[in-house]
């Protein structure tokens, strides 16, 4: 844990990554929840492939490392086995990974509002009831946005997604994006235009990919396609982790806040916004490039 922040949550635990010996040529898939995650890793899984029918098994092939639910001995042993080009996800900010200069760290990003609302829904497709009280089904008094906003960005609060951990994950990101091994990605971009996405990470991940393989593989990676073969692209798919794996994928559309938030919510999330990231920031972490 040298130099690094400690992370430990009820769900997650960066420590973990103390265990894990990094290659030169792994690939890291960073990202605050449900902000694109399973989407990056598909994309890389089939860019390492080479098919667009590999079984990406993306629980199993590229494990999430910090999750506390699944043994870490067990998970260490499994990845210095692996001969092939390893890809690993995390839900860590960048400050409190091991770095190393020659890997690949992609950090993925997504409209904050859009990610919590996203999140909403995936806290009832779990069966973990950890997050309940932030996150009630019932919530006539706007609890959880409160929370949203309240929340800090580690500890026990971090698992549960609060603003301030997104707003910490960012500003971990770009104080090492001037790193040729670093990129950032944002989901509106990937939404506009999958195939220039595909394109950019076969490019850093040094892949040549011929035009009717790529277009097979931008196909295969496109949300109708994973929602459709759901048990297939979701994490831990068929294996009842979730209540749905359909659900999982619930709409990979922007926008889900719109018209769900009061004048009073959306001017304190406004504050917060503009109190940590210059107006230049805030439009690329809302929109993307368009921003």
């Amino acid at each position: 844990m040298t130099n690094r922040k400690l992370y430990l949550g009820p769900l997650t635990d960066n420590r973990r990554w103390d265990s894990v010996k990094i290659r030169p040529d792994d690939v890291f898939v960073v990202t605050p929840p449900k902000c694109g995650t399973t989407w990056m890793q598909t994309i890389v899984a089939l860019l390492l492939a080479g098919d667009p029918e590999v079984e990406t098994e993306l629980s199993v092939k590229m494990p999430w490392v910090d999750i506390r639910i699944r043994e870490m001995p067990e998970i260490a042993e499994r990845l210095e086995a692996m001969t092939h080009r390893r890809s690993m996800k995390s839900h860590t900010p960048m400050d409190g990974l091991p770095l190393d200069d020659q890997a690949q760290y992609f950090c993925v990003f997504r409209h904050p509002l859009d990610a919590h609302f996203s999140f909403r829904k995936h806290v009832r497709n779990i069966p973990i009831s950890w997050f309940d009280h932030w996150y009630p089904e019932e919530d006539a008094e706007g609890v959880t946005f409160r929370r949203f906003l309240d929340g800090g960005p580690e500890g026990y609060d971090a698992d549960a997604m609060p603003l301030a951990h997104i707003l910490r994950h960012f500003k971990a990101a770009t104080a090492l994006a001037d790193k040729p091994n670093v990129t950032l990605f944002h989901y509106a971009d990937m939404s506009r235009d999958l195939q220039a996405t595909f394109k950019h990470v076969a490019k850093l991940l040094d892949i040549e990919c011929p035009p009717h393989v790529l277009d097979q593989l931008v196909r295969a990676a496109g949300f109708d396609n994973m929602r459709a073969n759901a048990e297939r692209f979701a994490p831990s798919g068929g294996k009842g982790f979730m209540k749905s794996d359909t659900d999982f994928f619930h709409s990979g559309t922007s926008g889900k806040w719109v018209g769900k938030l009061t004048d009073a919510e959306l001017d304190a999330y406004d504050a917060m916004m503009n109190a940590h990231l210059t107006p230049k920031e805030r439009a690329w972490l809302e929109n993307g490039s368009v921003g």
